[in-house]
């Protein structure tokens, strides 16, 4: 039987992860969409309803801040369709929130997805909740496209940044190459109008990224990919993106932890070095996640492939996204990195509402939060998932 979510309700038996640690033999306590406290059970109401977990772990509903889609759709697709499956299939993984991420595409197509994402997020929607969308392009550098359509590439200075940020409202993140012609007027463009500024896909100096911290940036998408590194000239050595990302503390930084895109031994180094405090995952997934190998799939004008349980461009010269979804990169974390599990889960969920200014809400169950409750059996499929306190579609009974 459906419950009345705005019933106090009493999550018992569960191992309740908090920011800076686990905890266990209490009850995590919400009513009305908002964690009430993390109680003991003692304290509870004779009368509360409670729901027993079993054992599992209790976490904040995982935030993903960069995802283009699922299950042979993208967001940029400006349909329902699209956006409802693709936020359906994280829901059900325990993601409660997500930036409808788009790849580089002409600009009329992403105004129109700039324009369906605004009515989605205007009426109450069963999925995962859409807290914007992240721009991925159409500003990046030729040399670092990637997976990246190049012929739909642009600089800064061309005047399109126009007609995509009259849609100033529903932009939450913009990511770009900072050494591109105007890249420093669009830094200070993006920070005053409150969208999060984010290097990508650029063939950046060090000094480069300097100057744009400057103007404003003040994050980096998918360490390690589509990003310069050091290059000599003569005697010298000029480091670039990659070694900016490791070492400005001023920075937030993403991570493909999928173990395709990145080995260990890279994933633990972005670990060392940006800290657990900085350094957030991302599923970076295609419309090719949750689809087995074989299967073809598009983003913006271009066709990729599932291979190896990742995407891969057809002439296989490059990586086209990851397959994997934001759930199934924590126990890469905690198994093949070695991160604690406190600290993997913060880095899946604080870390990240923290890089788009929503950590007033979201990313820890903590008193006065939004209710956005993952509930996880050891190996991080989602056993239960809420949102505002609300169980998800296919949970309620």
């Amino acid at each position: 039987m459906k419950r009345d979510e705005a019933a106090p309700l009493a999550l018992v038996n569960g191992r309740i992860v908090l920011p800076d640690r686990v905890v266990y033999g209490r009850a995590l306590l919400i009513a009305d969409g908002t964690i009430v406290a993390v109680a003991a059970l003692d304290d509870l109401p004779a009368d509360v309803a409670r729901l027993d977990v079993g054992g599992r772990l209790v976490t904040p509903g995982l935030i993903d801040i960069h995802i283009h889609g699922a299950l042979g759709h993208t967001f940029n697709e400006p349909a329902a369709e699209a956006f409802a499956t693709i936020t359906a299939e994280n829901l059900r993984r325990g993601v409660t929130a997500l930036l409808a991420t788009t790849a580089t595409a002409p600009i009329d197509g992403l105004v129109a997805c700039l324009e369906f994402a605004r009515d989605w997020m205007a009426a109450p929607q069963p999925g995962s909740q859409v807290l914007g969308v992240h721009l991925e392009g159409p500003y990046f550098h030729p040399a670092q496209a990637g997976a990246q359509d190049p012929a739909a590439l642009r600089t800064p200075d061309d005047g399109s940044a126009d007609r995509l940020l009259a849609h100033a409202g529903v932009v939450r993140m913009m990511s770009y190459a900072p050494e591109l012609p105007g890249a420093l007027a669009l830094t200070e463009r993006l920070a005053k109008l409150g969208i999060v500024p984010a290097a990508g896909h650029s063939m950046a100096s060090d000094t480069d990224v300097e100057a744009a911290m400057q103007a404003g940036l003040r994050h980096i998408i998918h360490v390690w990919s589509a990003q310069s590194t050091t290059v000599r000239e003569g005697p010298w050595r000029k480091p670039g993106l990659l070694e900016a990302s490791l070492a400005f503390d001023g920075l937030t930084v993403e991570m493909i932890a999928d173990h395709k895109h990145l080995p260990r031994t890279l994933m633990r180094l972005a670990y060392k070095a940006i800290g657990p405090d900085r350094l957030c995952i991302v599923s970076d997934a295609t419309s090719g996640a949750g689809l087995p190998d074989g299967s073809r799939f598009r983003m913006g004008g271009l066709e990729y492939e599932v291979e190896d349980g990742v995407g891969m461009m057809l002439d296989r010269s490059s990586f086209a996204g990851s397959s994997t979804l934001l759930n199934q990169m924590l126990p890469v974390l905690i198994d093949v990195v070695g991160i604690p599990p406190v600290e993997a889960v913060r880095i899946a969920t604080l870390n990240p509402a923290r890089v788009i200014g929503a950590d007033d809400r979201k990313g820890s169950l903590e008193p006065g939060k939004d209710a956005d409750i993952a509930i996880f059996d050891d190996d991080f499929t989602a056993w239960r998932v809420m949102i505002g306190g609300r169980l998800s579609a296919t949970d309620k009974r």
